[in-house]
Parts: C-alpha cells; sequence; structure tokens
C-alpha cells in the first residue's frame, strides 16, 4: 500500500515562530558528516594530482583512478536508493562512509607498487560517494520537519560549495608539512567522520512495525523495487520536467565549463587568471544563492527555480565574444547563483512530494541521470569543438541551458513543484 503524500497545507510554514536549523543537534550531526565527506570527495583528486607532481604517479594513471571513482558513483547511486528505502538511510550513510574511508589507505597503499589495486580502491571510494548522496538526501527528511527543509537544505548545499573551496586549498595548505601517503590517510579520516558522525532519524510515513511478516518475506527484486522508484517518479510531472531541463543544463553548460573555459582562457586571454576568476566567482555566487534561498520563498517557486537553473546559460554565453575577463566573471557568479535558486527548492519539494518510503530511489534517479551524463557531454564538447568552432558550440550550449528549463516550466505542476496547487492559487 502507497504512503500517503502530505496534504498540500504542509508545505506552509507553521505561524509559530521555529528554531534555527543551527540549533538542531541532530541537523547539525547531520550537517558536519556531510561536510566531512564533501571535504574528503573534493580533495581526493587534488591529493592525487600532487602525486602527479611528485611523479608517483603518471597523467594517464591519474585519469584513469579519476574514472575509476565515476564508475564506482554511478554504479552505488542506484543500489543506494533501493538499500536506503529498504533499510535504515543511517545505515546506508555508516557503511558508504566506511566503504570510501577504508579505501583512501588502500590507494595510499598502490602507490608506486599496483595502479590495479589504487584504481579498485578508487572504485570503492566512488561507491561510498554515490551511496551517501541518495541516503543523506533522504535523511534529511527524516531529521528536519517539512517547515524547516529549505533553510535544511540550503545550509547542506553551503557545505558543498565551502567544501569545493576549502577542499583542494586545505590539501594544498597540509602538503607542505604532510606527504601523499598521510593525505590519503586523512582523507580516510574524513570518511570515518561523515559514517559517524549522523544520528539516526524518524522516517516520516513509515511507522517501525515489524507485524507485517510480508515485508521482510515477501521482499521484490532489486529491479523490481528500483522501477517502484521510477514509477513513483513518473507521478510527478513537474520532476520529470525538471530532471529532463537539469540533465540537459549539467550536460552542456558544465561541460562548457570543463572543457571550453580552460581552452578560452589560454586562448583569448592568454592567462589562467580568467580560468581560476570564473570557477572563484562561480563558488561565491553559488554561497549567494544558498544564503538567498534560505530565506527567500517566491510565490511561484518552481518557475523561479527554473529561471534560476536557466541563468546557468550565461556561462557559455559569455565565452564567445571578446568580452572584458570581468564579464567572463560575473557572467559565472550569475550561474552560480541560478544553481542554488534551483537546487534548493528542488530538494525541498522532492522531500516534500515524494513518497517517503521512495524518497531515496527518486534521489538516486535524480543524481544518476544527472550527474551520469555529465562525462558523456564532456567526452563529446571537445570533438564538438574541433569539428564545428568553440562560437557554435558555445552557443549551442547556452540555447540548451536557456530553452530547456523554459520548456520544463510549461508542464502545469513546475509552478509550484507539486502536484497539487496552493490555496492562494485557488480560485
Amino acid at each position: 500500500m502507497p504512503t500517503p503524500i502530505a496534504p498540500p497545507t504542509s508545505t506552509e510554514a507553521p505561524p509559530l515562530k521555529q528554531r534555527s536549523i543551527l540549533l538542531d543537534l541532530a541537523f547539525l550531526r547531520l550537517w558536519a558528516g556531510a561536510t566531512a565527506s564533501g571535504l574528503a570527495t573534493w580533495a581526493l583528486p587534488f591529493v592525487l594530482g600532487l602525486a602527479v607532481f611528485e611523479r608517483t604517479l603518471t597523467a594517464t594513471d591519474l585519469g584513469l583512478l579519476l574514472a575509476a571513482r565515476t564508475v564506482g558513483f554511478l554504479a552505488a547511486v542506484p543500489v543506494a536508493g533501493v538499500l536506503a528505502d529498504r533499510h535504515s538511510r543511517r545505515g546506508v550513510v555508516l557503511w558508504a562512509g566506511l566503504a570510501a574511508g577504508a579505501a583512501a589507505p588502500v590507494i595510499a597503499a598502490g602507490l608506486d607498487r599496483s595502479v590495479l589495486l589504487m584504481a579498485a580502491a578508487a572504485a570503492v571510494a566512488g561507491a561510498g560517494q554515490g551511496a551517501c548522496r541518495p541516503a543523506y538526501q533522504a535523511l534529511t527528511a527524516e531529521v528536519v520537519d517539512a517547515g524547516r527543509r529549505q533553510q535544511a537544505n540550503a545550509a547542506m548545499t553551503l557545505a558543498v560549495r565551502v567544501t569545493t573551496l576549502v577542499g583542494p586549498s586545505l590539501a594544498a595548505l597540509l602538503a607542505v608539512f604532510l606527504d601523499t601517503w598521510a593525505l590519503l590517510v586523512g582523507i580516510g579520516l574524513l570518511w570515518l567522520v561523515a559514517a559517524c558522525v549522523p544520528g539516526r532519524g524518524a522516517r516520516p510515513g513509515a511507522a517501525e512495525d515489524t507485524s507485517e511478516p510480508s515485508a521482510a518475506t515477501g521482499r521484490a527484486s532489486f529491479l523490481a523495487e528500483f522501477a517502484e522508484g521510477v514509477r513513483e517518479a513518473r507521478r510527478h510531472p513537474w520532476f520529470l520536467a525538471g530532471l529532463g531541463a537539469l540533465t540537459a543544463v549539467i550536460a552542456t553548460g558544465y561541460s562548457a565549463t570543463g572543457v571550453a573555459l580552460p581552452m578560452v582562457s589560454r586562448d583569448e586571454y592568454g592567462t589562467e587568471v580568467v580560468l581560476a576568476g570564473a570557477m572563484t566567482a562561480y563558488t561565491a555566487g553559488a554561497l549567494g544563492g544558498a544564503l538567498l534561498i534560505a530565506r527567500w520563498r517566491p510565490r511561484s517557486p518552481g518557475r523561479a527555480a527554473l529561471a534560476g537553473l536557466a541563468a546557468y546559460g550565461f556561462a557559455p554565453l559569455s565565452l564567445i565574444f571578446p568580452v572584458h575577463p570581468v564579464v567572463v566573471m560575473a557572467a559565472y557568479a550569475v550561474a552560480g547563483i541560478g544553481i542554488e535558486l534551483f537546487n534548493v527548492p528542488w530538494f525541498t519539494a522532492a522531500q516534500r512530494e515524494v513518497a517517503p518510503d521512495k524518497l531515496a530511489r527518486v534521489s538516486s534517479l535524480d543524481f544518476l541521470l544527472s550527474y551520469g551524463l555529465a562525462p558523456v557531454g564532456l567526452a563529446v564538447i571537445a570533438p564538438a569543438i574541433d569539428a564545428f568552432g568553440p562560437e557554435a558550440v558555445l552557443a549551442g550550449c547556452a540555447l540548451i541551458c536557456f530553452t530547456a528549463p523554459a520548456t520544463a516550466a510549461l508542464v502545469p505542476s513546475a509552478r509550484t513543484f507539486s502536484a497539487a496547487p496552493r490555496r492562494s492559487d485557488a480560485h
């Protein structure tokens, strides 16, 4: 029997003043764990890059290790979605963090010895990272009440953006005093924090009732349970439309950032300052966007979020014309603001609208498609630039970034990211 969906009135914050999410110990534990996993995630490629610099690893080997980590991530996401709905979300976070923590010293042990051992360990680390993503999303819904989830999701995404900046910088600072082996062990310790610090949540709408023997004995197959998550996603047209737009933007806009921005910075401006400045401006914009959306409640949250997603189109657009570097950095700052104006309401809507017992599977579908197709875009954009020229490819990327969210906004339920209209929308 499907879990009943909360009534539309649950989307509105209660009239009584609530305690700040930053004073909630259960959420702070979850936030600390997510921050530790973010630091470990962003530090690993940088530390492996240091190994290349020290000639204990070749550039080819580095590419193999990062590819193995990506494969592990994508393979684990759907599995973790099923397990996190089938069992304790806290348990999935624990075992995923422990697996990633154990993989880090194995990568260290393989330095100068066995690239295959390092690749296997990198795949396990990626699997731990991938398993954490849907479990953390679902666990947030367990730990935080509905009225404060937008604030909580903003705090979680702030942690992601801060770790994007701090992770590599902290690794660079520590590299002055520690060797690569010690830094990899430190990454493993961060994963242990991510595994052990978060507490157990109370799953909304799913009572811990052991009187149903069918729950244990009549368990469906893995594929059948994942298919249930897909069916749940299909129940929400706003989700399918938004996911399609998000996937298109990541596959094109992110690819332009990853491939075209370094080329333009080198060939058009003759300096890496534009590359570094644009990426810093993007992260700073994302931080500002997360702070803004923590408090802002637009009348049409879905359309406002999709407009924010469309703002990513300014990033590839700024690379087409010979503009001042400040214009490029400003465009990336706008893209950063927009992406968080999308992310926070998107996560909050999924936690509110999706059946609680299927939330992890729907979240895993989100990460699998949006992040899973990103490597395809990265692989295609460089040959496309060689074949058609950077201006045509960047223009195409910008056009997709603008039109995909606009098309998604035409879906009626995309206005509020909800199947049920708000009271203020009723006539």
